[in-house]
């Protein structure tokens, strides 16, 4: 829970809106995005 939590903040801290952050990530995380990139999926990787 806490890491969601933290992600969710970290989100709004840097002006994204934290469901379509979420909802962007859970779609390419399906969409087979590779382990060796995660870190594109983190709220500062994510364009607005």
């Amino acid at each position: 829970w806490a890491v969601i939590a933290t992600l969710i903040e970290n989100c709004k801290l840097i002006g994204i809106n934290p469901h379509t952050w979420l909802t962007a990530t859970l779609t390419s995380l399906a969409n087979g995005h590779p382990a060796s990139r995660i870190d594109e999926l983190l709220p500062h990787g994510h364009v607005a």
